[in-house]
């Protein structure tokens, strides 16, 4: 059915995959067509809507400079949402008469004011604007608390790499505040990259004690609760801003949360982030961004700050940015520590407008401390030990000149070198630990306040390790944190889920690679199919069952057969590698990112690894059609088709494992030589029979293609066993002629092996990465 084969034929020409194919192309092109007009229609909505609000946020702007009420579209009423925005921009009264104009999103967080009679939540919320109430109570609903960050208490922090002779970091003690904006600063091999991944549980072969709000442990165990933001923008360029954010809030915020309470707490995100203009975009990549680079970085501490983390590492968040877009994510990085959030900010040399509004310092240098305190008092600690500071200089140089060992030009005489610092804060802190203890001692205990707000600046105490509560109220936060960490986060089969989805939107947004391998098959199937053609299907001749016609047979031809299969599996090799390790390779930074947060690596590789088989199929469809229907052989076409696809999924298994060990920009050639290699070892030249005769049959059916040339040789062979001796041919080539379904199965095991191999480098592939 569905073939050509007149009478006084020899060979019959399948029509059917021709037109399945055209069907599948019709559809195809209607769906991309469909999809084209439908983002054009949302686009041109979008422009109305942003346009309308432009202009009503134009109206509201003018009434409050020149103080007239503007009228709504309407002209009966204003809408209150208008109003909600033009809060964000309006002049307020400054002392002595002036206006100046107030910070927005999470910025206006800045602006609150404290007093006591201000000291209760509901009290300091009346304060804030729509938005970041509705983050705050995400937030707490979230944590299950009043008090949303971490405090962090560490003593005797070490790492000594495994071999080496001396440890990297050694004897950091010291604590970080809840609510705090906290730099880490040195110069380059400070440690500054080392203290944080240690203090995270990122390193092993570490010594030294952390506890996490007074609870004694490890933070790796609290890695849902705790944000990190590299210094890489890691995201994924085919998704919007939304999208990118909601993914992460979907994942990791509770499981026990409604969809329509994860987007509430998505919109809360972006409208605090000031990101609302550009929700919409994509973010693009480097190399061809759509967003701003300060827009990129917002959008990686959006998906962060969607999982509703109490604390929040950053390496570098300033870097690549301008003056203004730094100053910018600063300004917000400690709006969002006055909402009680522990930041933790990684900073090289910032300016002098950075520097103040840092809470507190880790200043590091050989791998040891040289102060960790608050920002106000690092001056004076300075001082003291006869550095000076010029006026109207910039703090942030001066602080990073004397750190590095580069403080000559501000202290004339006396050791500036990093060795003494680190000398003198082990002095000053031992003498600040004595007085801390004897004041201890002497002095009865006070009660202390409760605190609940979660706006109230960080306390100046610092020369001290976070003392340990009594056993009952340590078992009490305990059982509490168990059960917000139990709770977060969305079970394996949902995490798939949404993996899927994002890995079939990432490809449909990334339709020209689909349409270059689709051509490439197609191509790649009829140039073969060419050159098989004059051959007429007759791929096999030998010698003839019958002895009285044996003297005929002198034209016997064995090798068409395996060399057939030989270029198949080349052929395939060719088209599938580069797309095989894109599935893998252009997302190894985000998956460790998400990784480390607690995405689970079985779900995302489970997703991965199905979102592909659809773009096989039809790969597979484009080559096998455009083959078959020219090289016309006797195989039947949807074995060959089986087949095909079998080795298509093995060659895309083997790509993914390379995605994991080499680079991104090696990855391609070097997939692309191992599938030629592979394809090579099929057993067609030189014949799989002298290579068991070498001893060596083990490594040609560690192939995929021994085993397709093997499928294929017995296809095209074995429909003549009534007219030649195909026993013969099989004892000469070396193949077996009946294993038809073993070799489907193996083919399939060696394609499923291979992705096992690949999961496992998910776990390993950083460190063999070369």
């Amino acid at each position: 059915m569905g073939s050509i084969c007149p009478a006084g034929s020899t060979y019959q020409r399948y029509l059917l995959p021709v037109a399945i194919l055209i069907i599948v192309d019709v559809l195809l092109v209607i769906g991309i067509l469909l999809l084209a007009y439908r983002s054009k229609v949302k686009r041109t909505t979008q422009s109305h809507g942003s346009g309308k609000s432009l202009l009503k946020k134009s109206k509201t702007f003018k009434a409050m400079v020149t103080g007239y009420k503007p009228l709504s579209d309407q002209g009966h009423h204003h809408d209150s949402r208008d109003m909600e925005m033009g809060s964000l921009i309006n002049p307020t009264d400054m002392p002595g008469g002036g206006r100046r104009d107030v910070w927005s999103g999470f910025e206006t967080a800045i602006d609150n004011t404290y007093s006591p009679q201000s000291a209760h939540p509901d009290n300091l919320d009346a304060s804030l604007t729509a938005e970041i109430k509705a983050f705050v109570d995400s937030m707490r609903k979230a944590t299950d608390a009043t008090d949303i960050g971490l405090s962090f208490g560490y003593s005797q922090l070490t790492f000594q790499p495994k071999g080496s002779t001396r440890p990297i970091l050694q004897n950091i003690t010291g604590s970080i505040k809840r609510g705090s904006l906290t730099a880490i600063m040195g110069g380059s091999g400070a440690g500054k990259s080392t203290f944080v991944n240690v203090l995270m549980g990122k390193t092993i072969n570490t010594a030294g004690s952390v506890s996490i709000n007074d609870i004694p442990g490890k933070l790796k165990r609290y890695k849902k609760l705790i944000g990190y933001v590299p210094q890489d923008d890691i995201i994924l360029p085919e998704l919007t801003v939304y999208e990118n954010i909601l993914h992460s809030a979907r994942i990791r915020l509770p499981r026990s949360w409604k969809d329509s309470e994860i987007r509430n707490h998505v919109d809360a995100v972006i409208d605090c982030l000031e990101m609302s203009h550009v929700r919409d975009s994509l973010v693009g990549s480097v190399g061809k961004p759509v967003i701003s680079g300060g827009q990129r970085k917002r959008a990686s501490i959006g998906m962060e700050l969607a999982a509703a983390p109490m604390a929040i590492f950053l390496d570098e968040p300033t870097s690549g940015l301008d003056a203004t877009a730094a100053s910018s994510i600063m300004r917000t990085l400690k709006a969002i520590a006055r909402l009680g959030i522990s930041v933790i900010v990684i900073i090289h040399q910032p300016r002098m407008e950075i520097f103040h509004m840092l809470d507190d310092l880790i200043l590091l240098a050989n791998g040891q401390l040289i102060y960790e305190g608050p920002e106000s008092e690092v001056k004076p600690f300075f001082e003291k030990i006869d550095f000076h500071f010029p006026p109207h200089a910039n703090f942030g140089d001066i602080v990073t000149d004397i750190i590095t060992g580069n403080g000559r030009p501000y202290k004339k005489t006396g050791d500036i070198s990093k060795e003494a610092l680190i000398s003198n804060w082990s002095t000053h802190h031992q003498n600040q630990h004595l007085t801390s203890e004897l004041k201890h001692h002497s002095t009865p205990p006070v009660p202390s306040l409760p605190t609940t707000n979660p706006l109230k600046p960080p306390s100046t105490t610092r020369f001290s390790i976070l003392s340990a509560s009594p056993p009952r109220e340590q078992k009490e936060k305990q059982r509490q944190m168990s059960s917000v960490l139990h709770n977060r986060g969305a079970p394996l089969l949902a995490q798939t889920g949404l993996c899927l989805r994002r890995a079939i939107l990432q490809q449909r947004r990334a339709l020209p690679s689909l349409y270059f391998e689709l051509a490439l098959s197609s191509l790649s199937g009829f140039l073969l199919g060419l050159a098989q053609s004059p051959k007429n299907g007759v791929l096999f001749t030998g010698p003839y069952v019958n002895a009285s016609y044996r003297i005929l047979s002198l034209a016997s031809d064995f090798k068409s057969a395996p060399e057939v299969s030989l270029l198949v599996a080349i052929a395939i090799g060719l088209v599938s590698s580069a797309p095989g390790v894109k599935v893998f390779s252009e997302e190894m930074l985000l998956h460790g990112r998400e990784a480390e947060a607690g995405h689970s690596r079985l779900a995302y590789f489970l997703a991965k690894t199905v979102s592909v088989l659809p773009r096989m199929v039809l790969a597979c469809l484009h080559f096998s059609t455009f083959l078959f229907l020219l090289s016309v052989p006797v195989i039947p076409w949807g074995i060959a088709f089986l087949a095909n696809l079998l080795y298509f999924y093995c060659i895309y298994g083997l790509a993914s494992c390379v995605s994991m060990v080499a680079r991104r920009e090696d990855a391609p050639l070097i997939a692309t030589m191992i599938s030629l290699i592979v394809g090579i070892l099929s057993g067609a030249a030189p014949p799989l029979r002298s290579v068991k005769g070498w001893g060596m049959e083990w490594l040609w059916r560690a192939s995929p293609g021994t085993w397709l040339a093997e499928l294929y040789f017995g296809q095209l062979v074995s429909p003549f066993g009534y007219l030649y001796d195909v026993e013969m041919a099989a004892a000469v080539t070396g193949f077996h002629l009946n294993w038809l379904w073993r070799n489907m199965l193996i083919l399939a095991g060696v394609g499923t092996v291979y992705r096992l191999v690949a999961f496992v480098g998910l776990f390993v592939g950083r460190r063999m990465r070369v």
